[in-house]
């Protein structure tokens, strides 16, 4: 099957920065999107940024200008640079990618454990 690790999660203090970091491993023969998602306490599940296979790149409007999605095609990671962080950014953040598997002719969607980001002073 496949995983996906992810890593780079922690506290840091209003106007910080972290770098979250996702590798995915397993029978992969291609993976198309791959993204962050972020969950704050009582809170729905909500995108945080993506990127394509080509380097296309979508970012919630609330992140735009302070994060960076970037990822690795020859080493299958995905990672997140997070700048001028605010207390609003503290949530579960999880990786996401859309993996097509060896032998299959269909995509699906997986998810990382998931990590957590405090943002605080």
């Amino acid at each position: 099957q496949v995983q996906l690790v992810e890593s780079g999660g922690g506290l840091v203090q209003p106007g910080g920065s972290l770098r979250l970091s996702c590798a995915a491993s397993g029978s992969i023969f291609s993976i198309n999107a791959m993204g962050w998602y972020r969950q704050a306490p009582g809170k729905q599940r909500e995108l945080v940024a993506v990127i394509t296979s080509g380097g296309g790149t979508n970012y919630a409007e609330s992140v735009k200008g302070r994060f960076t999605i970037s990822r690795d095609n020859a080493k299958s990671t995905v990672s997140l640079q997070m700048n001028s962080l605010k207390p609003e950014d503290t949530a579960v953040y999880y990786c996401y990618a859309n993996i097509r598997l060896v032998g299959n002719l269909r995509s699906l969607s997986y998810w990382g454990q998931g990590t957590q980001v405090t943002v605080s002073s």
